[in-house]
């Protein structure tokens, strides 16, 4: 009987444990004090469609695949040579290292900086801005796996701010060098380096011009530049400069070199170097470290509506030559200011920039073909050119020996806003003229002051006629019509222009 009493409490017992665990079960928060917060939503808001989810996968395999072929450049400079370069408003974003102080240690023997670069070689060759390196003393470059080398600089390009340093590596990952016939605007790409110091930075957005030029980034000694940029909103800061700039297929389409920027940092408008200058002038670095650059020797200005017209282009299309330098390839060819050059080897050249970037990819020695516009006839000219003598002025040499005809002393010409006077022979001495009216006034907001017309210029010549006084240049106004245009070639001291004016 025990034995049975026993047994049925057993049961009982344990039924009474499987009734508790499923109140515990069911009922946790009858042992805790308060309830468990669920934490975020179930599940995602949206559902990405399968085209997004694609261009994200392409846009991480880019980022994967590219970085590798980017690499951090630190560099020790000495001497002033050092001194931070950023001081105008289009900035060399050079260094990333400066504290904020940097302006006002002009002393310190030394100096660091740095900035980005790409491979382009399996053996070390590393393509980069010449602003990064320049008077380096010891180059020291991160690979994106944190391994570090000594480089040493193969060549420098100050005129397209390019430079080839060398490594002692093998095994690493170069780019893949792009073509710019098939960069567009609007298209996708992605800007890789090292800003303000964080290494391997990819940044995004597209390409917003191409052949931009006016940058302002004139080669310190030189006075000449070639600016002929890729623009892109993609973000890029000091640091950058040197990077790549690369299209959605991975291929590298420019070198980021420069910002417009009024804080030194990013605002949303970066430049690169394209692709095709960027290879030939590596190339050349590369062969021998140096390069034979050949040059027409000109001084010209992208063609405007008033400029097609004044001298009687049915487009608007061509490079102005304002100038030509004396003993240059365009000297020798006969080129003369106020020719247009259209075309060159058979291509049309829309812009100065345009031009310029042809003619950086050429050589010393070099046969090139231009079509020119002059006196409303296409002439063709054939021009060897030449190195650069460092000679960037031309002497204006126009009408030597001719008599001087002094009819007025001043005279202004109040519908276009300006005034002129003749020339002293001291002046014609300090302006290196035989001929001309100087530029004594122009009122603000006027027709001459809208074309950009200045004080302190000579006018040697009017619709391509010598202007031996004032009664010369009054001639050849007088008999335009309203709306017409008149071509100046005006010789300031620094530079030669041409300029048209719409007659009122």
């Amino acid at each position: 009987m025990k034995q049975k009493v026993i047994a049925s409490t057993s049961i009982v017992g344990l039924i009474a444990l499987v009734v508790l665990f499923v109140l515990i079960g069911g009922n946790a928060d009858l042992f805790s004090q308060k309830d468990v917060v669920r934490i975020g939503a179930e599940k995602p808001p949206t559902i990405a469609n399968e085209a997004i989810k694609q261009l994200n996968e392409t846009y991480i395999r880019v980022s994967e695949t590219l970085v590798p072929t980017v690499v951090s450049i630190a560099v020790i400079i000495e001497g002033k040579e050092a001194m931070d370069p950023f001081e105008e408003q289009f900035r060399e974003f050079f260094r990333h290292f400066q504290g904020p102080d940097s302006d006002s240690d002009e002393n310190l023997p030394r100096r660091e900086g740095g900035g980005s670069g790409v491979i382009i070689s399996e053996d070390g060759y590393i393509i980069t801005n010449n602003h990064v390196v320049d008077n380096a003393i010891e180059i020291t470059v991160t690979t994106n796996d944190y391994k570090e080398y000594k480089a040493e600089i193969i060549g420098t390009d100050p005129l397209t701010d390019l430079a080839v340093i060398k490594i002692e590596a093998s095994g690493l990952k170069p780019a893949y060098l792009g073509n710019l016939k098939d960069v567009r605007v609007g298209e996708i790409v992605f800007a890789i380096g090292n800003p303000l110091g964080l290494n391997s930075t990819v940044t995004n957005g597209i390409v917003s011009a191409i052949g931009r030029g006016g940058m302002g980034l004139l080669n310190r000694e030189s006075g000449y530049a070639v600016e002929n940029f890729i623009q892109t909103d993609a973000a890029i800061n000091p640091g950058n400069s040197g990077g790549g700039l690369f299209n959605i297929t991975g291929s590298l389409i420019g070198i980021n070199t420069a910002i417009a920027t009024r804080t030194g940092t990013y605002i949303g408008y970066g430049f690169a170097i394209p692709i095709d200058i960027v290879e030939s002038v590596v190339r050349d670095l590369i062969d021998d470290g140096s390069i034979n650059r050949g040059y027409i020797g000109v001084q010209i200005t992208t063609v405007d509506e008033l400029l097609a017209r004044s001298v009687g282009l049915d487009k608007v299309e061509g490079v102005l030559v304002n100038d030509v330098i004396s003993e240059s390839a365009a000297d020798e060819a006969g080129i003369e200011p106020g020719d247009v050059i259209i075309k060159l080897d058979g291509e049309v050249v829309a812009t100065s920039n345009e031009l310029q970037s042809k003619i950086v990819q050429r050589r010393a020695g070099d046969l090139v073909k231009l079509e020119i516009w002059r006196n409303e006839k296409i002439i063709n000219k054939t021009v060897k050119l030449k190195p650069l003598d460092g000679e960037e002025i031309a002497e204006n040499t126009a009408n030597k020996g001719e008599e001087e005809i002094q009819e007025e002393d001043n005279a202004s010409f109040e519908d276009l806003g300006f005034s002129v006077e003749a020339l002293s022979k001291k002046q014609k001495d300090d302006y290196n003229v035989e001929n001309g009216v100087l530029i004594t006034d122009v009122k603000r907001y006027s027709v001459a002051y809208e074309r950009s017309l200045f004080p302190n210029g000579v006018i040697v010549k009017a619709d391509r006629k010598s202007i031996k006084s004032i009664s010369d240049l009054k001639g050849v106004i007088e008999n335009k019509e309203k709306g017409e245009a008149i071509l100046l070639q005006v010789k300031y001291n620094d530079a030669n222009r041409i300029i048209a004016i719409e007659i009122p």
